[in-house]
């Protein structure tokens, strides 16, 4: 390391989790994320008739939350890719503003998914060293800063987020080459799947407001089923069992099965036409494509994350799959952390909180010297 890079670094880094749904913010060091909001803009859709206060344009964070129905909601990202720069770049701009920090003075490291496109990485560099002037930048991926977060070296990652759905397999520190996978499915489809079931139950949800209060019902209420759902061995079973969900305007959802069968696309793909393998067999195509010596480490080392994975019974469905369709008396140990949404943000803030972290850091300088291909040597 380069002399004075000590006093380039005497600021504390800031770790963000750029989720698809959720972006979760906050200092190196700390045990939980500073901020947890939903990564989406509300831009009013009426016009103004009286004079007021609030003259803003674009709204972020609580802002956005306050009178959701006024505004239309958009997502910069979709299936872990940007698809709104603009957004995006407002939104980080946000995140220096509410900490109360200058972009300037602090490195940032950044989580992305596995396959990240480098394009992604060429303009978030361009956004973060030329927009913001941020000192130094570093990105790793979410299913290796989840691996992070539990202390160990040596772990299969499922991560299972808001776009994505990507697992890595690591054996004391190094990542399989070539036995990784991602599928871009996770709870923004198991949302809009749900709000298609409510559709056909007689409930329109339609605005991007209403989407939102989709989402929070399917947070509280789905469940996946501990065996394969079909709707016709369901009907008895759920004689007298509807649930009743109150909705913000007094009004009541009258729920049968919807709640149960939405989740299920993370294991049948195929409800919604996606052609992607369902999630245990992505995860035992992934163990499989390993040497056959570590296969038996990776199956007892399986660890699930991101907020999607926090689905009822999600954990205990995925063990019964794997096991399954697993080799004969291979030893299956599967972990779900409590805290399993932040997973990703608590290994970002313990890996940059170490010593010898500081090698790893891409520095202005490296970015002004060499450009975006500095970055090209991550996952």
């Amino acid at each position: 390391m380069e002399s004075g890079i000590e006093t380039l670094f005497s600021k504390q880094p800031i770790v963000i989790d750029n989720g698809s749904g959720i972006m979760k913010a906050g200092f190196s060091g700390d045990e939980r994320p500073k901020m947890v909001f939903n990564n989406y803009v509300g831009r009013t859709k009426y016009s103004k008739q009286m004079l007021t206060t609030n003259d803003l344009d674009l709204y972020l964070g609580p802002e956005c939350e306050k009178h959701k129905g006024l505004y239309k909601l958009s997502y910069p990202m979709t299936h872990g890719n940007v698809t709104n720069w603009d957004d995006m770049e407002k939104i980080w701009g946000y995140i220096f503003k509410e900490m109360k920090v200058s972009a300037s003075q602090h490195p940032v490291l950044l989580s992305e998914p596995i396959e990240n496109p480098m394009i992604n990485r060429e303009k978030t560099a361009e956004a973060f060293f030329e927009g913001m002037g941020a000192p130094a930048l570093y990105f790793q991926t979410q299913p290796v800063l989840s691996l992070y977060a539990q202390g160990k070296t040596t772990g299969f990652v499922l991560d299972c987020g808001d776009g994505v759905t990507q697992c890595v397999p690591i054996v004391e520190g190094f990542a399989i080459t070539g036995a990784y996978s991602r599928i871009d499915l996770g709870g923004r489809d198991i949302t809009e799947y749900f709000m298609l079931l409510l559709k056909r139950a007689g409930y329109n949800f339609h605005t991007s407001a209403e989407f939102q209060i989709v989402r929070q019902i399917k947070e509280k209420i789905c469940t996946a089923t501990t065996s394969p759902f079909r709707e016709d061995e369901y009907k008895d079973h759920l004689k007298g069992t509807n649930i009743e969900y109150f909705l913000p305007d007094g009004s009541i959802l009258n729920l049968k099965n919807e709640h149960m069968e939405a989740p299920e696309i993370l294991f049948t793909p195929q409800k919604i036409g996606l052609e992607y393998p369902g999630i245990p067999e992505m995860l035992i195509n992934c163990v499989m494509k390993c040497d056959i010596d570590l296969r038996n480490t990776i199956f007892s080392n399986l660890i699930v994350s991101g907020g999607t994975s926090a689905l009822k019974k999600f954990a205990e469905r995925l063990h019964k799959s794997i096991t399954k369709l697993s080799p004969k008396d291979v030893k299956i140990k599967l972990v779900a952390p409590k805290n399993r949404d932040i997973s990703t943000w608590v290994g970002g803030s313990t890996l940059s909180s170490l010593k010898a972290f500081n090698d790893l850091w891409v520095t202005k300088e490296e970015y002004k010297e060499k450009g975006a291909n500095v970055f090209r040597e991550y996952m």
